[in-house]
């Protein structure tokens, strides 16, 4: 029997921990023998969405894509752990409903962690950026997130570790039998 696939998609600000968290998840799911894909947004916008820039329309374009290959690789028995910020909620919506559509698990995860914690994490060094005026657009700052209201999980990442924040959520796969 084919093991089932799932979408779990980790959206928050921009250093809110939604690759850290995907990654710990990963490897602990891979050591269960797991078949695991991690899509982050960034490899995605090089790879896959190349040429696409910041609007609303764009950014709604790079997460329909993703989400079809998320689909895709679930649909073949592979957990697609999908860290992307997607801060539009009707374009999560749209991919929930593509899942929905052909009987494909999907779970949204929002990892709320606070601006201001992001700010200081800046792992990217983007709030440095745009508070120096060198940049704008940047979610969450001068640009919106609209904050999940009722996703599968969430995680406030600045209150746990990141292994306490991938068990929330392997329990939680392990709730709805796909871990």
């Amino acid at each position: 029997m084919t093991e089932q696939g799932a979408t779990v998609w980790l959206t928050g600000l921009p250093s809110a921990g939604k690759t850290t968290i995907a990654r710990e998840l990963a490897e602990r799911l891979r050591t269960e023998g797991h078949r695991v894909e991690i899509l982050d947004g960034d490899e995605i916008r090089e790879f896959l969405s190349a040429g696409l820039g910041f609007s609303r329309e764009d950014r709604h374009t790079n997460v329909q894509r993703i989400g079809f290959v998320a689909e895709l690789l679930a649909s073949h028995g592979v957990k697609a752990l999908v860290p992307v910020i997607a801060p539009y909620a009707d374009s999560r919506e749209a991919v929930r409903k593509r899942h929905q559509g052909v009987g494909t698990a999907y779970l949204e995860v929002h990892v709320a962690t606070p601006v201001e914690v992001c700010s200081v994490r800046d792992v990217k060094g983007l709030y440095a950026k745009q508070a120096a005026g060198e940049m704008s657009g940047l979610t969450g700052v001068d640009d919106p997130y609209e904050a999940p209201e009722d996703p599968d999980l969430r995680i406030e990442s600045h209150t746990q570790s990141v292994r306490e924040s991938a068990d929330a959520l392997h329990a939680l796969l392990t709730e709805r039998g796909l871990a």
